[in-house]
């Protein structure tokens, strides 16, 4: 596999992160406390036998006792993994664990990978039918045709679990619900529309049935293969071909298209001519999903037919067809009621679901991502990936059709408070994210990485430029930096940009900048030319302060407040501003943001108010409703101390003036954060847990993020600089390439700095 520039990766840069850390991408995490050997009795052995008698006298009972209920196996033999073909059940891993990993992160699905060595069908279906007491769904993935449809009909006909062969419904309900908008967009009946379909594989007849079952007449679909289209009689046509044979004159792709609405393929890069388009009716529907370049590009298709609306499988281009629209949660809907298997019904909701999504207004931090024209139109048939919106709407659509269609074991009798437990269940901060890096891609940054000569820097640099985020301004030695980007498997560093402080352009004018600056405070001219020349942050912050980069990242060489020193030689905070911390502390499905961490040792009533609006519109800009708790040690004045009219005079600054958000204090910690205690507090006037702790000092700040970050189970990100005049983020010295990349995007979209 060569190294794809067009993703944004290295083949070097693909293993580093699939090694890092750990190997691989997934691990298994306990989820009751395992501290005590009470715990562990109750874990297991003698206290597990009370369960397992449960189980044994109702099986249903398996669902309130274990995992099961949320757990889906992600299965293959690697027969057909992504466009790579039949590479071996091992190979196929790497691929089933990303798989897994998405189920997680999308649908908040416990998923594991299981790899079968073995190309029998009838072999593989014994040893996935013999597992069902152990997951509650069965998603099949890259699995050659025919086989896939032996295996994944008799997997239905056996097991009473929701099993699906994503590769094919997957992909057929996520193109089923463009076609809808399509059609919607060009006034088109789907009882009347002329379809062709280029490939005949697993995906291509998923989809041909799929699109039957919403409403296109057989009669009016034609598939072709690589022998041109299907009709009866023909030869060498399987039993999976046939059932889509119809009877046509047209015995080339070209002919079938003369006067089509829709194509709709998965076959080959190039298999649509740009003449044959010409040929197809007014404003035609290309579906070009062949993976991972389409049977014709988009800018090719509009050449011809201006008029035409195209959807391909890439995310490069409008309307991708992306089946983490759909299978994270279509098994979430599946699973939430104990569905017995993913029917037709459910499948068809599926699909009407995101189209439907697709038609609403879209939410800001979607149409931010998106850019311009974010809109329901003909560029935006099909919702993002990371549409907030999407866990609740499709799988209750799932969830309802499973319901109705008679194969849920758990009907939902609240159907709305199952929404608001859908909204619940991820973490909005993961999707605001996804969405900063498609801001940071929409408009590209120059952002200078003043420690260039360090691999951790680099690694992320080169990241930031490969990914798309903006052009990476690397400061150093360029001797060091050329070796290291050699080291790393860039051929020639001379495709980046590279300030030397010894032979850089900018040197006369960054000293007379900064003469000018620093001559009134006890600074020589020469004492600034050797501070420009020796001295990387302050070289790095000037070529930021001239114009040269949009924004810095700095930090692994040298503590925070060094760091912050040197960068302040040259760059102010913003006028009216106060420079300060945040550390963002991400769990599964909360986010809690501590301020200040880093700059302010003892803040007076104003800074302490300054800080709270501050992060809160941060969180805002997260996805949260910011509820700001001012803590202490004490609780509404017990116990009494000298150190709480700060706290109190800033809680009296946001009284006069309704700053839009909720808040409260002085508070200890529990009382902010855990129910039961704010329920000892009835005028406490935070509506739930605070997820914004503005702490009353420097030293409990910092300590309080240190600790949290090294004993804690969230991620976190920080600390991270608001309040400067241009964006400049300093890093941890402990910090990552992922953690360098993340601030350094986070800094070019502006949700920070």
């Amino acid at each position: 596999m060569a190294d794809d520039k067009n993703a944004g990766f290295t083949k070097r840069e693909a293993l580093f992160y699939h090694e890092t850390i750990r190997p691989g991408k997934i691990e298994i995490v306990a989820s009751k406390p395992m501290a005590t050997q009470r715990d562990l009795a109750l874990a297991y052995s003698p206290g597990v036998a009370v369960p397992v008698q449960a189980i044994a006298d109702d099986p249903a009972n398996a669902a309130k006792y274990t995992a099961r209920s949320n757990l889906v196996a992600v299965i293959s033999n690697g027969t057909a993994i992504l466009g790579m073909g039949n590479l071996g059940a091992l190979a196929s891993k790497p691929v089933m664990e990303g798989k897994a990993v998405l189920f997680k992160r999308f649908a908040d699905v416990d998923s594991i990978d299981i790899e079968l060595d073995t190309e029998d069908p009838d072999k593989f279906i014994e040893a996935v039918a013999l597992m069902e007491p152990s997951f509650g769904g069965i998603n099949l993935e890259d699995i050659a045709a025919p086989e896939c449809f032996i295996i994944e009909q008799a997997l239905r006909e056996r097991m009473n679990i929701p099993i699906m062969h994503d590769d094919q419904h997957g992909t057929a309900i996520i193109a089923a619900a463009g076609l809808i908008n399509a059609c919607h967009l060009t006034g088109r009946d789907f009882k009347n529309v002329k379809m062709v379909v280029n490939g005949a594989g697993a995906s291509a007849l998923a989809c041909t049935a799929l699109i039957k079952s919403i409403g296109v007449p057989h009669d009016n679909v034609t598939v072709c293969d690589r022998s041109g289209p299907i009709y009866p009689g023909r030869e060498n046509v399987d039993q999976w071909k046939s059932a889509h044979a119809v009877e046509t004159e047209a015995r080339t792709l070209e002919e079938a298209l003369d006067g089509a609405d829709i194509f709709l393929g998965l076959s080959a890069a190039g298999a649509l001519k740009p003449e044959w388009v010409k040929k197809m009716a007014d404003r035609p529907i290309i579906f070009a999903m062949a993976n991972p370049d389409p049977e014709i590009t988009p800018d090719d298709a509009k050449a011809v037919r201006p008029d035409a609306i195209i959807a391909t499988g890439r995310s490069d281009f409008p309307n991708q067809v992306n089946n983490v629209l759909g299978f994270p949660f279509i098994f979430r809907g599946a699973l939430d009621v104990q569905a017995t298997a993913i029917n037709e019904e459910m499948k068809v909701a599926a699909a009407h679901s995101i189209a439907e999504l697709a038609r609403r207004q879209v939410p800001e931090e979607v149409a931010a991502a998106y850019g311009k024209n974010h809109k329901f139109g003909t560029d935006y048939i099909i919702p993002a990936p990371f549409d907030p919106r999407l866990m609740e709407v499709v799988s209750s659509a799932v969830a309802k059709a499973a319901m109705d269609s008679g194969v849920a074991l758990a009907p939902i009798e609240d159907f709305e408070a199952y929404r608001l437990s859908l909204k619940a269940r991820l973490n909005p901060t993961t999707s605001v994210l996804t969405n900063t890096y498609e801001i940071a891609k929409a408009n590209p940054k120059r952002v200078v990485f003043a420690e260039a000569e360090e691999e951790v820097v680099l690694r992320a640099a080169i990241q930031f430029r490969d990914f798309g985020y903006g052009t990476p301004v690397l400061v150093g030695r360029t001797k060091a930096i050329a070796d290291k980007m050699h080291m790393l498997g860039v051929e020639d560093h001379r495709d980046f940009e590279i300030q030397n402080s010894k032979d850089s352009e900018h040197v006369p004018a960054m000293v007379d900048y900064l003469y000018k600056r620093l001559q009134r405070k006890g600074y020589t001219q020469r004492d600034v030319g050797r501070m420009v020349n020796q001295e990387r942050n302050v070289f790095a912050a000037l070529l930021v302060a001239l114009g040269h980069g949009d924004a810095m990242i700095s930090g692994v060489t040298r503590t925070f407040a060094q760091t912050a020193r040197e960068v302040n030689l040259v760059l102010d905070s913003k006028a009216d501003a106060l420079p300060f911390g945040i550390h963002m502390m991400i769990g599964k499905n909360h986010t809690t943001f501590l301020a200040d961490t880093t700059i302010n040792e003892r803040p007076s009533a104003e800074e302490l108010a300054h800080i709270a609006r501050e992060t809160a519109a941060v969180a805002r800009r997260m996805g949260h409703e910011p509820r700001v708790a001012f803590l202490s040690y004490s609780t509404f004045g017990n116990p009494s101390g000298k150190w709480l009219d700060n706290i109190r005079g800033a809680v009296a600054i946001l009284d006069k003036e309704d700053p839009g958000f909720e808040y409260e204090g002085e508070m200890a910690p529990d009382a902010a954060l855990n129910p039961k205690v704010m329920e000892l507090y009835p005028f406490n006037r935070l509506s739930g847990p605070a997820n914004v702790l503005v702490m009353p000092g420097l030293q409990s700040a910092n300590l309080s993020a240190k600790i949290l970050r090294e004993l804690g189970g969230d991620d976190t990100i920080g600390p991270m600089l608001i309040g400067m005049e241009k964006p400049v983020q300093i890093v941890p010295m402990t910090a990552i390439a992922p953690d360098v990349l993340t601030l350094a995007v986070l800094a070019a979209a502006g949700v920070v700095g």
